[in-house]
């Protein structure tokens, strides 16, 4: 990662805006329906650094490149971090290709070396983010102080908002109506018990892009990685980083059932097809398991 991503909050704060020009513009439009407070510096008064004081980014977009380099310089003056569009060298951060749900935001970067690749793969992914994402996780952080006091414990907790999404109250947000999908949510949070967990087995061998998107779900969804010896590095890369791991040599199918009543979702990791035997081990102790097909 040659590059940390990371997301400004913007309620309540200021973003800058110097320049002039159809890039500026096209800066101003990024933050079209924020709730930031946006300010236009134009002229000499791109160059106070007092004019920066208190923003949270600021953007300079010029043709210009002595202005270009005194409003960096003024920025930073003012403790402001500032990206210089076109001119990768005197930012402090790049600009990422935007996917905009509201409270779901996704964002493509290149580190600058190329935006029509990140605004190329932006289209793709898009399609694939519906419209109703942001509704979604609006309606969660609504209820996020109920769900955290009904379900304290984490794994629970991860299990109920995991059936969730998939369920009544995610599918009314989505459309529109967010009191039936509270109604729905709390009628859910009332229900006793833990949704069951999941074993799911991926194969770990072999190059990362011929990972199946059932394979690749599993393993960002996963609470608890066991795994072989003799793994890809980049399978592994692409699993929830906080997810417990252990190695397979180290747990019965007894433990692996265990942790999957307590509603985790496991992911075996194997080195090659799943062996029969440890398939119908866990069948037979009652346990779900899913194994992702290769393709």
């Amino acid at each position: 990662m040659d590059a940390f991503p990371a997301f400004f909050p913007l309620t309540g704060r200021t973003v800058v805006v110097a320049g002039s020009g159809p890039a500026a513009e096209a800066k101003v439009r990024l933050f079209d329906g924020s709730p930031a407070r946006l300010v236009r510096l134009e002229g000499d008064a791109g160059l106070d650094a007092k004019a920066y004081a208190g923003a949270a980014l600021a953007f300079v977009a010029t043709e210009d490149d002595a202005y270009a380099e005194a409003a960096a310089k003024a920025a930073r003056a003012a403790h402001v971090p500032v990206n210089v569009v076109d001119r990768p060298a005197l930012c402090d951060f790049t600009t990422p290709a935007v996917i905009d749900r509201g409270e779901v935001v996704a964002a493509i970067g290149t580190g600058g070396a190329s935006p029509m690749l990140a605004a190329l793969l932006r289209h793709d992914i898009e399609a694939r983010v519906p419209e109703g994402a942001g509704r979604v996780a609006a309606l969660l952080r609504s209820l996020q102080d109920e769900i955290r006091q009904a379900r304290p414990e984490t794994h629970a907790r991860r299990a109920f908002l995991r059936a969730a999404l998939s369920g009544p109250a995610a599918e009314a947000a989505a459309a529109g109506d967010m009191a039936l999908a509270k109604t729905k949510l709390r009628e859910a949070l009332a229900q006793e018990g833990t949704p069951k967990g999941l074993i799911s087995f991926v194969l770990g061998i072999g190059a990362a892009e011929r990972l199946t998107l059932a394979a690749v779900r599993a393993l960002a969804a996963a609470d608890v990685l066991v795994l072989d010896d003799g793994l890809d590095p980049e399978v592994l890369a692409l699993a929830r980083r906080d997810a417990e791991r252990h190695a397979a040599r180290d747990l019965t199918v007894e433990h692996l059932v265990e942790l999957a009543n307590r509603g985790l979702q496991l992911v075996r990791i194997t080195a090659g097809p799943p062996a029969p035997e440890e398939l119908t081990a866990l069948a037979e102790l009652g346990a779900e398991v899913r194994v992702a097909p290769v393709a």
